[in-house]
């Protein structure tokens, strides 16, 4: 097994999701800057120098990645993943873990892709999973799920969990469900921005100073979140403690319920699930 200490991860893709993936793991001290290695085209010039300023290695060539690296993460944009299989298969090796966040690619494609690629000896080269997490990575409160390939060993899905623990919460699921996780916590935090940034204009119309507006939206969404996480109770039951008879926060639960306010969240998801699944069939 290997030790957090010396885990060496290597990202193809040195985009935003890279960046917040790799600035979790050092805060977390899952590993060190200097045991991080990515890779971007010449062309992505800002996204190497973005990463080499958290202190981590930095190529043009995909295949350096994968020899320096004991996991790697495919973070590169859906149409990519098919060229960037086939460049790296030839260096990948039997210890090595692909774990790929590419939106809508399904394992079954990267399978096919030769990601898992069987020699003369009939041996797996590599192990994939698929993971999806949300950007909020960053500040070690991710939401990330993961399903694994068919020759995922049971430490690779040990490894992935630990990965993606170290930065917030982590599960494994069916890959049926990668999707519709994709819709809900992968894109959730752009959902809550917007309520965040209207609960924040609501608060500056009635008069409230801008920046007391956005501290008072943000803290109240921490406090909701983590009263369901660590009471455990139904968010209904929560949303009743607070609503009193004939009080402010019925008025204003009756007057989103008009709105569609509960629905339009549902649909959201579900919009977000459908252009996932649609991105995997065109790959």
């Amino acid at each position: 097994m290997i030790k957090e200490k010396t885990l060496r991860i290597g990202f193809i893709g040195c985009g935003k999701m890279a960046q917040a993936l790799a600035k979790g793991f050092i805060a977390s001290g899952i590993t060190r800057s200097e045991n991080i290695i990515g890779s971007s085209p010449r062309i992505d010039s800002m996204f190497i120098e973005e990463f080499s300023a958290i202190g981590c290695s930095t190529t043009h060539e995909n295949a350096q990645v994968v020899e320096q690296a004991d996991v790697i993460i495919v973070a590169t944009k859906p149409p990519l993943v098919p060229k960037v299989l086939t460049e790296i298969n030839p260096v990948v090796n039997s210890d090595n873990l692909i774990v790929s966040i590419a939106m809508g690619i399904p394992l079954i494609n990267l399978e096919q892709r030769k990601m898992l690629y069987i020699d003369a000896a009939k041996e797996n080269k590599s192990h994939p999973c698929n993971a999806k997490y949300a950007c909020t990575v960053l500040v070690r409160s991710g939401a990330s799920v993961f399903s694994c390939g068919t020759s995922t060993r049971s430490e690779d899905a040990t490894l992935t969990k630990r990965l993606f623990t170290a930065v917030g919460l982590c599960e494994e699921v069916p890959e049926v469900l990668i999707d519709a996780c994709t819709g809900l916590s992968g894109s959730g935090p752009a959902y809550m921005y917007i309520a965040m940034e209207a609960l924040a204009d609501g608060g500056v119309k009635m008069g409230i100073p801008r920046d007391l507006a956005y501290k008072l939206s943000a803290q109240t969404l921490i406090g909701a979140a983590k009263m369901v996480l660590e009471t455990g109770r139904h968010p209904g039951a929560l949303k009743d403690d607070v609503c009193s008879p004939a009080g402010s926060t019925i008025q204003a639960v009756y007057f989103l319920e008009k709105s569609g306010f509960r629905s339009s969240l549902m649909e959201a998801v579900q919009a977000a699930t459908l252009k996932s699944k649609q991105t995997g069939r065109k790959e």
